[in-house]
């Protein structure tokens, strides 16, 4: 999944191989600062766009006002479009915006990279997800009063979110969901958690539980309310999950992907269902 189209803030499209994070950038030594993942689609013709833009943009400039940090809306949709001309590969591929504190002595850093999926996400779409569910270790309304942890900001802190993905992977899985320690499921590493129980659609509510809002799992809600389904913003627990009808885990890269087995327990797949979901999904 190498990096094919390199920019920074600023410089605009540089050459990949190009050095853009100082040594002593903030980002780097503490990760401190936030990022994007969004999935870019180009026709044959060559033309590109990117999914949900503005619930990213929006998001992003979130993520840096909780963490103090200056966020140029104008400059960043600017590398954005520049970015979209220089990727011309058709189908589908990834975009990442980062943005670190820098260094001690300058500003912000900004950089931005496209780079082909990740050669997995084709096989999980197709044959769907063997999950396992893992303690994260605080309670569900463990951030409710502590914005200092910066629940709901997707920062580049996940050292903790990569070594769950690789104890998945040990155990013999695709992917984690995390479970705090009253027991309610949280979100996956890289993606939110949506289960279809008695006719409705439900996911872990946002604040409090300290976790992501997901603008591929907003923008679901939001259609499928229109096509008729209930949406709830629901603590649930892995018995739950092991209740519902279906069960995905949600990214704007990947998309929703169904749980085929769940903590050992094969789940059957319901191809009607997960169909609309992925439709409604842009998927």
């Amino acid at each position: 999944m190498a990096v094919q189209v390199l920019g920074v803030l600023g410089n605009g499209i540089l050459d990949p191989a190009t050095p853009v994070v100082r040594a002593d950038d903030a980002g780097l030594t503490r990760g401190d600062g936030c990022f994007e993942g969004c999935r870019v689609r180009t026709d044959t013709a060559g033309h590109t766009r990117v999914d949900k833009l503005d619930r990213h943009v929006a998001r992003m400039a979130r993520s840096c006002a909780a963490l103090d940090m200056p966020f140029d809306e104008a400059g960043w949709r600017t590398l954005v479009e520049q970015a979209c001309r220089a990727w011309t590969v058709a189908g589908e591929a990834a975009l990442k915006l980062v943005q670190t504190r820098g260094p001690a002595d300058g500003g912000p850093t900004g950089l931005l990279t496209v780079s082909p999926l990740p050669p997995d996400y084709p096989r999980q779409r197709r044959e769907g997800l063997r999950v396992v569910s893992l303690a994260r270790g605080l309670s569900a309304d463990a951030f409710a009063e502590a914005p200092w942890l910066l629940g709901g900001v997707k920062t580049l802190s996940y050292a903790v979110n990569m070594a769950a993905q690789r104890e998945a992977e040990r155990r013999g899985a695709d992917e984690a969901i995390f479970v705090a320690a009253d027991g309610a499921v949280l979100e996956a590493p890289t993606g939110s958690v949506v289960w279809a129980l008695d006719g409705g659609l439900h996911t872990t509510p946002t604040g409090d539980t300290g976790i992501l809002a997901g603008t591929t799992q907003q923008l679901l809600f939001e259609r499928a309310a229109d096509v008729g389904w209930a949406t709830f913003e629901t603590l649930a627990t892995v018995e739950d999950l092991h209740a519902a009808a279906v069960v995905w885990v949600i990214s704007s890269v990947r998309g929703p992907v169904d749980v085929i087995e769940l903590d050992g327990k094969a789940r059957s797949r319901k191809p009607v269902i997960d169909a609309e979901v992925r439709a409604l999904c842009d998927f």
